[in-house]
């Protein structure tokens, strides 16, 4: 069982104090940082690519350069146990926090130069944007664990996840919009500038007071740092139950995460769609949609827990992909892309804060950020992988039954989540009850 309390469970301060304390202000920046490259080497760069007369099987295997936040466990323990000594003086979340933000700015000044027409360096700029997105998530959340207690940090994911929307939009309908006026290259190049915001912030916030014990040889580093995060997780859980609830990880977010990326954009277009309305309804009304879901998400955990609501939120955000099929039979109707826009974006955010929440329930707090970046990625991973194949299903079978099969994908899902339902119930009641006691 986690030897932490859990998110949920956690008694919560004021709400006014909760979203006006310093730390949550922050979070909304560094959200508005990690969203802002995430688009930029998928959904958004897809349209790039299409515009360049490249295939849509090669659009969706170059935009699953996101798949690289998918593997972002790999290096995560270099981040909790090692100091960058260029950035020393900063520490150690800000110092690797300002690197891969400056890495990010970087990356996406070289796509702008190198354009498409370059392929083969274009692609490994993409790739190196990707990774040190990826990068700055470890740090991020990381950051944010251990800067407030876990009766805050309820707070700190809703603000995170303004700024997360807001970085969504700018790389999305602000890029879409701009790119009907300008040629993208330009586009990228301003997106790079948006970053000059969060590295002052990362430059003038606090450092997280907390003192870390260097290993005093290498047999000891790659032991505190990678072995035991992993063996962890599998003790406290025992084989069987830490086996499943990995395989439910894995799962349950493939209609999610299958959707986004390369196939979506081209689908637009081929529903004829223009840029300007893309942007406008599927990048701006849509993110103030999920925004809305979010905290919908929030409350609901905060009312009946996660388990409860982490079931509902994941059936409806699977079905919600069958809306999709209304535009083939309405090609251009704004009205029918509002109604699918509306029911996915308000299901994907309210799948949102149960999600963290249970994930958190499932962190041993002496190797947060490493088993924090394995727990996201695995949800991540499989459906990055279709994705990226995405392209070649929609080939064999066109888009209508593309959709159905994501739908569909979530069946093993639920049958893993009706096993863990007693299970989970019981260990969260026990941490309300732990919760509880200690706040007396």
């Amino acid at each position: 069982m986690p030897t932490e309390p859990a998110v949920p469970g956690a008694r919560k301060p004021s709400v006014w104090r909760a979203f006006s304390q310093p730390a949550a202000r922050t979070m909304c920046l560094l959200g508005f940082s990690s969203g802002l490259p995430f688009l930029l080497v998928a959904g958004t760069l897809a349209f790039w690519l299409k515009e360049n007369g490249i295939v849509l099987k090669d659009i969706t295997m170059i935009a699953s350069a996101g798949m690289t936040y998918a593997l972002k466990f790999l290096w995560a323990p270099l981040l909790d146990h090692w100091r960058l000594p260029v950035f020393t003086r900063l520490g150690q979340r800000r110092g690797w926090l300002l690197f891969a933000q400056l890495g990010v700015l970087a990356g996406l000044l070289a796509m702008a130069v190198l354009t498409p027409h370059q392929l083969a360096p274009f692609v490994a700029a993409t790739l190196f944007v990707a990774f040190m997105g990826a990068t700055q998530d470890i740090a991020i959340d990381a950051y944010r664990i251990e800067i407030a207690p876990m009766s805050a940090q309820g707070a700190l994911v809703a603000t995170y996840s303004l700024g997360y929307r807001f970085g969504l939009l700018a790389a999305g309908a602000l890029a879409l919009i701009l790119a009907d006026h300008m040629a993208w290259s330009t586009v990228y190049a301003l997106m790079a500038i948006l970053m000059v915001v969060p590295i002052i912030t990362t430059l003038v916030m606090q450092e997280p007071q907390l003192r870390r014990m260097l290993p005093s040889s290498w047999r000891e580093a790659m032991r505190d740092s990678v072995i035991d995060p992993f063996a962890d997780f599998f003790r406290r859980y025992r084989w069987t139950l830490a086996a499943v609830i990995v395989l439910f990880i894995l799962l349950f977010k493939i209609p999610e995460q299958s959707i986004v990326g390369g196939v979506m954009s081209p689908f637009y277009r081929d529903m004829g769609f223009s840029k300007t309305e893309i942007g406008a309804v599927t990048k701006i009304y849509g993110v103030w949609i999920g925004i809305a879901g979010a905290f919908v998400g929030g409350a609901a955990v905060a009312r009946w827990g996660v388990w409860r609501v982490l079931g509902i939120a994941i059936v409806l955000e699977s079905c919600s992909n069958l809306l999709y099929l209304l535009l083939i039979g309405h090609h251009g109707s704004l009205m029918m892309l509002g109604v699918a826009i509306s029911g996915q974006n308000f299901a994907e955010g309210l799948l949102g804060p149960p999600t963290v929440a249970f994930l958190s329930s499932l962190v041993n707090k002496q190797h947060t950020g490493t088993q924090y970046a394995l727990l996201s990625s695995l949800v991540n991973l499989p459906g990055k992988v279709l994705g990226f194949f995405a392209g070649g299903i929609v080939a064999e079978t066109g888009y209508g039954e593309y959709f159905v099969i994501t739908v569909l994908s979530i069946l093993p899902a639920m049958g893993l989540f009706a096993y863990l339902w007693p299970r989970f119930r019981g260990i969260e009641r026990m941490q309300q009850a732990v919760d509880q006691s200690g706040a007396t």
